[in-house]
């Protein structure tokens, strides 16, 4: 009933003015691939245009009720994907948008698949494709299957959250300290709307869905914890230690040291690793 309820609801849903679309479309697209799909390379495209003064072409597709399907469906789940051709064709049928060079006949991009084969774009098709997405999104959105006791021994306790601040952690008041985390904690903030950044008693905490890296201050160097399984990350300068099965304040096994703003590119390169293994692995991180 959970998931049946979830696919009616996310059908029908504006997706569109959803603060974090960036968020559920990467999920989609990036659910079950090995190779990752950088959605910012990528435009939010609406298959019906939002124009309201529709073509011809498009009046004649939809029928004589074309401004209530606008209205209804223009930024539902079935009608928005992903494209990489510039805006300014948004308008155009969706004959001409299929067959363009970099249409959706040539996209690689998941969120495209049979989109190519189509001949129009209507009520019907809409709906079939949001039907298709909604049974993607089950899969990547799965309802946890836990005993009520487990579900309970996870459950977030209010004292966990008992109101730390930065002032909770004097490595990070000033000096070097201070410089370093306000750079990493802007470029970290910066990576998606869903990122959030918790103070807890020991470290700070970054998270996604859940945390993906963690700030334990120190006098001289932040030190970051990844939670991504080690063998996973891709370190060509050998920065990373592997600290699975060790005891140590944070999440993830792969640890790294950040100490001078000069590191902070290559750092945050390890750091977007494992946002994006946490974004795109449809609930497994």
């Amino acid at each position: 009933p959970q998931d049946e309820e979830f696919k009616k609801e996310i059908q029908m849903r504006d997706l569109y003015n959803f603060s974090r679309r960036s968020y559920w479309l990467r999920r989609l697209e990036n659910y079950g691939r090995k190779e990752r799909v950088v959605v910012d390379e990528y435009t939010i495209e609406h298959i019906l245009p939002q124009n309201k003064n529709l073509s011809k072409e498009w009046r004649d597709v939809l029928g004589p009720e074309w401004e209530h399907i606008q209205e209804v469906l223009l930024h539902t789940l079935g009608n928005l994907t992903l494209s990489g051709y510039n805006a300014e064709y948004s308008d155009r049928p969706f004959m001409k948008k299929r067959d363009m060079s970099g249409g959706f006949k040539e996209s690689p991009l998941k969120l495209n698949q049979g989109l190519g084969q189509l001949e129009h774009w209507n009520v019907d098709t809409i709906k079939a494709r949001a039907k298709r997405l909604s049974e993607m999104a089950v899969s990547v959105w799965q309802v946890p299957q836990l005993d009520v006791d487990v579900l309970e021994a996870y459950r977030p306790r209010a004292e966990s959250k008992a109101g730390y601040s930065i002032e909770d952690h004097p490595h990070l008041l000033s000096g070097i300290g201070r410089e370093l985390f306000e750079a990493f904690r802007k470029k970290v903030l910066a990576l998606d709307p869903v990122v959030t950044e918790e103070f807890l008693k020991l470290y700070v905490a970054y998270k996604a869905e859940t945390n993906f890296v963690d700030v334990v201050p120190q006098a001289k160097r932040l030190r970051l914890s990844l939670n991504m399984p080690f063998p996973d990350i891709n370190d060509p300068r050998g920065k990373c230690k592997d600290v699975s099965g060790l005891g140590r304040w944070g999440n993830g096994d792969v640890e790294v040291g950040l100490s001078s703003l000069d590191n902070l590119p290559y750092i945050m390169g390890l750091v977007r690793q494992a946002f994006e293994r946490q974004m795109g692995n449809g609930g497994e991180a």
